[in-house]
């Protein structure tokens, strides 16, 4: 067994499932007792903690959604008093009211532990310098890693997102071995490397930790051959912690490792809410067994994904998030994620990462628009390659997913570059 884990972290199943039941009933006490909106939620489906025998007994309570925390704003799901709130956190607020999330003294505690379990996973260790890309502020991202890396005993330099240009340089002169930022912007800052003549594959970063947005091999591929690193999976989400409730290991790199002592994972079917067995594909839900200030139970993620065996650490891990409910395209009658566009266009080794898709009717039908760019290094390749790749992209996506698409090639730089979270969808039906 790999040194320095966590004992949890090689524990037996059934040390891990008693484990989880304990915590499974303070939490579900904590929250009915202390937040009048799960108590009556609960009461309206006629369970009470005392119901939860066994962990299967989860599947009797009512799930939590974005629109209860909304319901709630701002500190109406708090469980503990103010004065007992050390931070806040909350969402962007881009497609509604502000998702805020709060911790108390012990929750950031143990959101630094998971935290540097997760970078431990991903390859990290005391003799690494972390340069932290992901965002400070309101967003969970920043400093949820840059805690856990100084848990971890690491070099953290706290840069945050944006000033590309910065991002470069300090890599440069730091010399950092790990970063961790939002796949899309990774590929920004390997943008900027070529801008300035310098390849990025040959600077001193080893490993990446990339999540707050979906991503799949394709892109891992993009960003491993680009950047010359590990590409690793980061998962979490603000409601449930921030970033650091699963990680892959980097011996395994076969999937995020769910730190399940804090955090027990459910997948349903999201149309009947039944929960499905392992492997089978699914909604993700999420329920907290040690957060205090904000206890979540049965948190309906929308992420799409299946639950599968422990390999690396004793623990389940997630397979690769194909998408979003909530973020599911329907053209002409066939449902498709913007992941599935990704893994198309990352097959042709001359187009890039970056990419935008423009849905809109035209009459009755549903059309849509693949916007994507070559790589710096094609930028000034000719147009015939170009309606080549268009083509050949076009043709793919039709094969596959069995949709007619009109595809545009761009060169280097036409398309948004977002520090953050990257918007690749634009749905003009919606207006």
């Amino acid at each position: 067994m790999k040194p320095g884990l966590d004992p949890i972290e090689h524990a037996s199943r059934d040390e891990i499932a008693a484990l989880q039941l304990s915590r499974l009933r303070w939490s579900l006490r904590h929250a009915y007792e202390r937040v009048p909106q799960y108590r009556a939620k609960f009461e309206a489906h006629g369970v009470h903690p005392d119901d939860l025998k066994c962990l299967a007994d989860l599947g009797r309570f009512p799930f939590t959604t974005k629109q209860d925390l909304r319901d709630n704003y701002p500190f109406g799901l708090f469980a503990v008093p103010l004065r007992d709130v050390v931070r806040v956190h909350a969402s962007s607020g881009t497609t509604g009211k502000q998702i805020v999330v709060g911790y108390t003294r012990a929750d950031l505690e143990m959101w630094a532990s998971v935290m540097a379990r997760s970078l431990r996973a991903a390859g990290a260790g005391p003799d690494d310098i972390v340069h932290v890309a992901h965002a400070y502020g309101l967003f969970t991202g920043g400093f949820g890693v840059h805690y856990g890396a100084e848990r971890l005993g690491c070099t953290v330099v706290p840069l945050g997102g944006g000033q590309t240009a910065k991002q470069v340089q300090l890599i440069r002169d730091f010399r950092p071995t790990m970063i961790v930022a939002t796949p899309s912007y990774a590929l920004n800052i390997a943008d900027e490397f070529v801008r300035n003549g310098l390849d990025p594959a040959s600077c001193s970063l080893r490993i990446g930790c990339f999540g707050a947005e979906p991503w799949g091999e394709g892109m891992r591929g993009e960003l491993e051959t680009r950047l010359g690193i590990d590409a690793m999976d980061l998962y979490g989400l603000s409601e449930v912690i921030g970033p650091g409730v699963a990680c892959e290991c980097v011996e395994a790199k076969d999937g995020p490792v769910i730190w399940e002592d804090h955090f027990y994972p459910e997948v349903i079917d999201p149309e009947s809410g039944e929960v499905v067995p392992d492997g089978q594909p699914g909604e993700l839900v999420f329920t907290s067994l040690s957060k205090e200030a904000l206890p979540i139970i049965r948190y309906r993620t929308r992420d799409l994904t299946r639950l599968l065996p422990p390999t690396a650490r004793a623990f389940r891990r997630l397979a690769k998030i194909t998408g979003r409910s909530d973020d599911m395209l329907i053209i002409r009658g066939v449902n498709l994620f913007p992941g599935h566009i990704e893994e198309l266009i990352l097959q042709d080794k001359k187009l890039s990462g970056h990419y935008l898709l423009e849905v809109y009717r035209d009459g009755p039908l549903d059309q849509m628009e693949v916007m994507v760019e070559v790589k710096p290094e094609f930028a000034h390749a000719s147009s015939e390659m170009k309606q080549c790749a268009e083509r050949e992209l076009q043709h793919g996506i039709k094969a596959w997913l069995g949709v007619t698409t009109r595809v545009r090639i761009l060169d280097p730089g036409h398309l948004p570059r977002p520090e953050g979270k990257t918007c690749r969808v634009i749905d003009k039906r919606r207006a």
